[in-house]
């Protein structure tokens, strides 16, 4: 199937996805827990899983790699040409506290590359979409309009960065150069920050920590169509489906990749 075929079936799968998460989100009924890691799950993390293992592939038959269930070995995972990329619930501690910034992603990725990007954000029913060489859009309120990264004309003095609620802040300016004037702010969902950086309201997400494949997938599609990157803090791109593990590196959303980032970004200490 045209992967611009597949994608009004993979936004439908993310709206109800976000729907059965909304409703325990509201309710309140949800079980939380630690895993193996001690990073949180809950009982909406594993129904949206459910519903989505089943949704994609009755869509089509390609094999899903979710986060919540990530064990597939290498050897059999590295021989799909395609596959689905998914975080069910991207934000599970902002989900468990109450902040609303949290999503589903969902991502189609071929030969190592995210071809296919959704992200819904359900709380304020927003989503992001974009298929390769298609462009990125953003859905909200009924609208929809195609979304840019931003781009600098002249001198930059000022960058606004997007960083985790739960990130030190202190930590993060220290691995900022002085030579401009940053602005952060704080929010939750990895991806949503991400999708702030593709529309051009932020230009830098810099995330410190552990993070697996499918937190970046879907972004990495929609970023890119925007105009954008998201590459390892040594400023490489990032690898899909290529080692045994799927952790990713510290890595960096940025929109305007001209920027001289080698001299804004602090080398990562060996």
């Amino acid at each position: 199937m045209d992967t611009c075929a597949l994608l009004p079936g993979v936004k439908a799968a993310a709206r109800e996805s976000g729907r059965l998460i909304l409703s325990m989100y509201n309710s309140g009924r949800y079980i939380a827990e630690n895993k193996d890691d001690d990073s949180p799950v809950t009982s909406a993390d594993l129904a949206a899983h459910d519903y989505l293992n089943r949704a994609l592939r009755e869509l089509a038959d390609i094999p899903v790699l979710s986060e919540e269930g990530g064990d597939i070995p290498l050897a059999e995972r590295n021989a799909w040409p395609r596959y689905w990329l998914v975080d069910p619930l991207d934000g599970t501690q902002e989900f468990i506290a109450g902040s609303g910034d949290f999503s589903t992603m969902i991502a189609l990725v071929e030969h190592g590359r995210p071809v296919l990007g959704v992200v819904y954000g359900p709380v304020h029913d927003v989503m992001y979409y974009a298929v390769r060489g298609q462009g990125a859009f953003k859905e909200a309120g009924g609208e929809i309009r195609q979304i840019h990264a931003r781009h600098y004309r002249t001198q930059v003095n000022s960058l606004c960065i997007t960083i985790s609620r739960r990130q030190n802040v202190e930590w993060v300016r220290s691995r900022l150069t002085d030579k401009l004037d940053y602005r952060l702010v704080p929010l939750g969902s990895s991806s949503l920050k991400s999708c702030l950086v593709a529309e051009g309201k932020a230009d830098l997400y810099m995330r410190i920590g552990p993070t697996g494949e499918w937190d970046t997938g879907a972004t990495q599609c929609i970023v890119e169509e925007a105009g954008g990157r998201i590459l390892d803090l040594g400023l490489e791109k990032l690898s899909y489906n290529q080692r045994d593990s799927m952790i990713n590196p510290n890595f960096i959303t940025l929109g305007d990749e001209s920027l001289p980032w080698q001299e804004i970004l602090k080398p990562e200490a060996n």
